[in-house]
């Protein structure tokens, strides 16, 4: 869940000067032993006996959320929650082999020959009670470009007009016709015109 803080962008090219602007709050590592006491007591109270391996907090706008690293049944698990202990999301690694039929059909017939260095299963917490929301598989295809999919629970891809479930919000691309690029995740071009020429 790592962001990049972005203030402002030029880029200089032949057609002319492009402005991006947008901001997104950094992910900050917190030892374990300052985790507030609220977020530890629920994790240990839904993931009793795991092995904690590390935590950290960033800004969800105005919101403080934490993410908790864990190892639980020997499995790799994300869980994000409030401050106040109150649990957003779960992210949990399951195997290729392990997926439903379906969404393993759809993730080989989108990149086939792909190897899978990560998948996870993308679990929303409202009122204590967990819904699976999709697969987020981590791969690298046959031409060794690494990519994520994301994959609903009935097998078709998971597309911009699907809600995200994480509390940070979803990172979507939009293009213009001429311009290209507008706008990835917070980061928005707000002016697309010739570069003015400076005196020399």
């Amino acid at each position: 869940m790592k962001k990049r803080a972005f203030i402002g962008i030029a880029l200089v090219a032949a057609c002319g000067l492009f402005v991006w602007a947008g901001q997104a709050a950094e992910e900050q590592k917190v030892p374990l032993d300052k985790v507030p006491k609220a977020v530890m007591d629920s994790v240990k109270a839904r993931f009793a006996n795991a092995k904690l391996i590390g935590a950290s907090s960033e800004k969800d706008g105005d919101k403080l959320i934490y993410e908790v690293e864990l190892e639980f049944k020997g499995l790799h698990h994300d869980v994000t929650l409030e401050p106040n202990g109150t649990m957003i999301l779960i992210e949990r690694e399951i195997s290729f082999k392990d997926l439903p039929k379906k969404v393993q059909k759809t993730l080989e017939t989108a990149n086939p020959k792909a190897t899978y260095k990560l998948i996870e299963e993308v679990i929303k917490v409202k009122d204590g009670k967990e819904t699976l929301e999709y697969y987020e598989a981590h791969l690298l295809t046959a031409d060794q470009k690494e990519i994520e999919v994301e994959v609903l629970p009935n097998g078709k891809l998971k597309t911009a007009d699907q809600p995200d479930s994480k509390a940070r919000g979803a990172r979507y691309k939009y293009y213009a016709p001429g311009i290209g690029l507008i706008q990835d995740g917070a980061v928005k071009l707000v002016y697309h015109g010739k570069a003015k020429e400076t005196a020399r």
